[in-house]
């Protein structure tokens, strides 16, 4: 195996968490994962990097001498792309617009806003539902613009160089499958959904964290959660298996039907990051526009939509 500045960057977490647990949720990964990789990491370079105790892990000598190389190549790598990014924008005339964003509605209708907006201009998109590669992505420059959501007055994900503005605020709504005891309210309080098992989709967000306080205050523990792809959820919603979470976004979908939850306790804001150095007002101002359009257009259509 040759190295990589991906095992750099995981080097770098490890060493920064003080804890292979703590890397592993901050990677995205399972701990097994990690420790794993890690040890195909170790083999490449010859020798172990970090000592693990019961209160974490420690970097060995070896570990030391990495880190200090990599505190200064992934700087570099990343201060590359960036002028590599600006280089391809500015100085060479070529103009795009790459996104990237979790899957959602609002993903797709700034593609067709965008597409309609500057005719003849490439749009390309990303999507993971990771808020912290997309923000990493921006900040490297690989990709333009980044639609992230974070719940509640969150701090979106950390990333040098990286501006952000909100689009839109929206309640978090519940999932409910359409022969569902409750779906001839106007709106459900969570309280009255105790003893249901949830889906959702994973995230490296504060959103679960937020379910769960909402969940508290509303006097109960979730049964159960399962964190599984979109599509996963929304069939686990139809067969009356579990109920989901929704953004009011949501479109409409057979066989499952959204309710507001009573005195909104929990919000989702949607934000737009960018390169702060890299864009001009212009196509920034541009893209705010029409994700704002975007946003209103798919809430239109879900609430048209909803049963």
């Amino acid at each position: 195996m040759e190295l990589e500045l991906r095992h750099l960057r995981v080097i770098r977490e490890i060493a920064d968490a003080g804890s292979l647990t703590r890397a592993a949720t901050a990677l995205g990964l399972s701990q097994p994962t990690l420790s794993a990789q890690l040890k195909r990491i170790e083999r490449t370079l010859g020798g172990t990097l970090f000592e693990r105790g019961r209160f974490g892990v420690r970097a060995t000598p070896l570990g030391e001498l990495v880190l200090a190389r990599t505190r200064v190549v992934l700087p570099a790598v990343t201060e590359l792309q960036q002028e590599a990014a600006l280089f391809a924008r500015t100085g060479s005339g070529a103009r795009r617009f790459r996104l990237g964003g979790t899957h959602g509605p609002l993903l797709g209708g700034l593609l067709a806003r965008l597409s309609d907006a500057a005719p003849g201009v490439p749009v390309t998109t990303t999507t993971t539902w990771s808020e912290r590669e997309l923000a990493t992505l921006v900040a490297e420059g690989r990709i333009d613009f980044a639609l992230v959501g974070v719940c509640g007055s969150a701090h979106p994900p950390a990333a040098p160089q990286v501006s952000w503005r909100e689009i839109a605020v929206d309640a978090v709504h519940v999932m409910l499958p359409a022969g569902h005891a409750l779906v001839a309210r106007p709106e459900i309080d969570l309280a009255e959904l105790a003893g249901e098992d949830w889906g959702a989709v994973p995230g490296d967000g504060c959103f679960a964290d937020c379910f769960s306080a909402a969940c508290t205050r509303a006097g109960f523990t979730p049964r159960s959660l399962f964190e599984t792809d979109t599509s996963s959820v929304v069939h686990l919603v139809q067969v009356g298996r579990a109920l989901g979470l929704a953004r009011a976004t949501f479109p409409p979908t057979p066989g499952i039907v959204t309710r507001p939850l009573a005195g909104t306790p929990l919000t989702w804001r949607h934000l737009l990051a960018w390169q702060g150095a890299a864009q001009p007002a212009a196509a920034v101002d541009l893209v705010v526009t029409q994700a704002r359009d975007a946003h209103a257009d798919a809430k239109a259509r879900a609430a048209g939509g909803a049963a």
